[in-house]
């Protein structure tokens, strides 16, 4: 069973904490995308559990087995890096044959394995070029491939895609997915870019400052951002954040925003939060468009994106500056009048003073 399994890890250089205490249980066959801003800690973790990185407290196991004092190269795990790491003047082939013949596995075998490896990400055509002769693309395939031809028991990305263009990832975040239907192994994902995380993960582990926010699917940390981190961290369009305070009177439960602006609440979710301030977390692509006289956000149009299937709107609502993703064309240019509501249970509600979810 190719399981990881985290047991309250640490990092520290010197007197630095760098990593604190992350626990996470990874399935045999899972995905899981390591999520967060540059600095974080996702990277170093990866390296820890590579064994390119010493650990300062608590326990790694691939499998039933401990491996904090197991060298990489016995950890049985294959790691794609974010620069390729191919070596120039070998041809594709030789570089993903490269860890066989340096374990001393069989011509036939690696002639085997390679050929195997190139057909899954068609590159059968390229095994006897140098990288120099090849695209980003085409060098993460080779990268890809020489980590395949090793069979692990679990694979380690450490932010592939960071290097190519915003085409190319896109075409390559879908060679993954593919690549992953073909080869059923364990896999931890680092990325910085949380549209890679949402597309490709099984379940996405969300760090902030060393600490792990959240762990969840894709529509766990969506739907529901446990802290205030994630909220503004997960989404095409980041999460409007407003300071409120919630009602429960005649009119029903409601959030009032601070510029007095009244939205209706689930009264069986909020109504306990009565008088309490809150920060309301509002997602772009939930306030839709209103007509003037329904009850409903109104204001005045910014600054104005159109990006052809939608356009994003940046609206002043007496002083309270929001974004909302609306259908093209019904705001055209700064100064346009902008209605829009939003569906009570799409409002979302924090703990200004913990920045976690109420």
């Amino acid at each position: 069973m190719a399981t990881v399994s985290l047991r309250s890890v640490r990092k520290s250089y010197d007197a630095q904490e760098v990593v604190h205490g992350v626990d996470l249980e990874v399935a045999d066959q899972e995905f899981v995308v390591l999520v967060g801003p540059s600095g974080c800690g996702k990277s170093t973790l990866l390296r820890m559990i590579a064994g390119l990185e010493d650990i300062s407290g608590g326990e790694i196991a691939i499998g039933d087995r401990v491996v904090n004092e197991i060298d990489p190269k016995d950890r049985d795990v294959a790691m794609v890096f974010q620069d390729y790491a191919l070596y120039p003047h070998l041809t594709v082939f030789q570089n993903i044959a490269f860890s066989l013949q340096y374990r001393g596995v069989g011509k036939a075998d690696i002639a085997r394995r390679v050929a195997q490896a190139a057909a899954i990400l068609d590159i059968e055509s390229l095994l006897d070029r140098k990288p120099r002769q090849l695209s980003g693309g085409q060098r993460q395939r080779v990268a890809m491939g020489r980590a395949i031809v090793r069979e692990p028991k679990v694979f380690l990305f450490d932010e592939p895609l960071s290097n190519l263009d915003a085409k190319l990832r896109v075409q390559m975040r879908t060679e993954i997915k593919k690549l992953r239907e073909r080869v059923r192994t364990t896999a931890i994902y680092v990325t910085h870019d949380q549209v890679e995380a949402m597309t490709l993960a099984d379940r996405i582990v969300l760090m902030h400052n060393g600490r792990v926010e959240q762990i969840g699917t894709p529509e766990d940390v969506y739907d529901e951002p446990a802290t205030l981190f994630v909220a503004g961290f997960v989404g095409a369009s980041a999460m409007n954040l407003v300071a409120g305070r919630v009602e429960n009177g005649a009119q029903g439960c409601a959030v009032i925003l601070g510029n007095g602006a009244r939205l209706a609440l689930p009264a069986s979710r909020f109504e306990a939060h009565a008088d309490m301030p809150v920060t309301v977390g509002l997602r772009p692509e939930h306030l839709h468009w209103s007509h003037y006289g329904t009850p409903s956000l109104q204001g005045t149009a910014r600054v104005v994106e159109p990006l052809g299937s939608d356009t994003l709107v940046v609206f002043d609502l007496a002083g309270c500056e929001l974004q909302a993703r609306l259908p093209p064309r019904l705001v055209r240019r700064a100064g346009d009048p902008v209605s829009v509501a939003i569906a009570p249970e799409a409002i979302h509600l924090f703990d200004p003073a913990t920045g976690h979810r109420l």
